[in-house]
């Protein structure tokens, strides 16, 4: 036995020149560079999402009630307005004149009108 514990006492590592516990620096400097890639991942990706909400929300404030303008549209004699609509940048007044239906489409800013459709009935 004593043969044995001082074989292995002599022994040397396979690789003379790199001694135990050399190479820790070298994994330190690689794990610190990957968890600097990581932190400045998570950052830029922070970054972006409070863009968009900055974004939307600047967006979100350019349009809505503060975009109407006061005016006044006039409706043909006798109409009565059955029902209104506002979005997506245009208001949307369903009519009846006569007995019959009618849709005009205003835009919301200037109060234009852009469209009509009548509704008849087929004979």
């Amino acid at each position: 036995m004593t043969s044995l514990a001082q074989k292995s006492q002599n022994e040397q590592p396979d690789n003379p020149a790199v001694a135990p516990g050399a190479d820790q620096p070298a994994a330190l400097a690689k794990v610190r560079l990957l968890m600097l890639i990581s932190a400045l991942t998570t950052a830029v990706a922070i970054a972006a999402v409070l863009g968009v909400i900055g974004y939307r929300v600047y967006a979100a404030s350019e349009s809505g009630a503060g975009a109407i303008t006061n005016g006044t549209v006039f409706l043909p004699k006798g109409a009565h307005v059955v029902s209104t609509t506002i979005g997506d940048g245009r208001i949307v007044v369903t009519l009846d004149i006569g007995g019959q239906s009618e849709v005009r489409i205003y835009d919301l800013k200037t109060l234009r009108q852009t469209g009509r459709l009548q509704f008849a009935t087929e004979h």
